[in-house]
């Protein structure tokens, strides 16, 4: 595959992303008869996730057109979205799909993108090509950054307005159980994030010619 198709292909994930998103929040404001409440609707770990995505296969993308280097921040910042994304798509698959749920995507196609589509593509991405180096292992704990930063924003909410994107982060549940459940968020974060690390430093299937910075 040419670096043009690559990056071709990443800006057809990118406009798909977008699409699903704006359709759901369309939807969303349809049903209720008002704009959903931003803080709400951008809340959801899949909708996050996802929109990190457009920002890092964007980017890729336009390095690969135009044959620049991105630096070695820019490679981890991209395993650790990829970890995350995996993290919804199975979540997803194993929990959600068995039960019929929409995992907050009412619309079906959006639904398909944004749980499907998107946790399929970029770890498939991230294994087949070579625009990006071998992680260091040293610099694993920074896939944690974003989960911490979610969980916290998410509890402070969950303890003042009462609003939580997922049942089992309700204060009123108890809060030794949602400190076993945030437990639980950063070792399935580490593990997923050890993964895309580890495949980092596969052989790939389809060299692009780019080099990378070490990261």
């Amino acid at each position: 595959m040419t670096p043009r198709f690559v990056a071709s292909l990443r800006l057809g994930i990118v406009a798909l992303i977008v699409f699903a998103v704006v359709v759901t929040f369309t939807v969303s404001a349809i049903a209720r008869g008002a704009l959903p409440n931003p803080f709400n609707f951008f809340g959801f770990f899949t909708i996050q996730s996802n929109l990190l995505c457009i920002g890092v296969l964007a980017t890729a993308a336009v390095a690969l057109l135009r044959g620049r280097t991105l630096p070695a921040w820019f490679h981890v910042l991209r395993g650790s979205v990829t970890a995350y994304i995996a993290i919804v798509g199975v979540v997803y698959a194993v929990l959600l799909a068995p039960l019929g749920a929409a995992g907050g995507v009412e619309v079906p196609l959006s639904n398909a993108i944004l749980h499907m589509l998107t946790p399929l593509y970029l770890p498939l991405d991230w294994l087949l090509f070579n625009d990006r180096p071998a992680l260091d292992w040293r610099k694993l704990w920074l896939v944690l950054a974003y989960p911490v930063v979610w969980v916290a924003v998410v509890l402070v909410r969950g303890a003042t307005d009462g609003w939580v994107p997922y049942p089992f982060l309700d204060p009123t549940v108890g809060y030794p159980t949602v400190a076993l459940y945030c437990l639980v968020i950063m070792l399935v974060g580490l593990a997923f994030g050890a993964l895309a690390w580890w495949v980092s430093r596969l052989r790939t299937r389809w060299p692009l010619g780019r080099g990378v910075d070490a990261a």
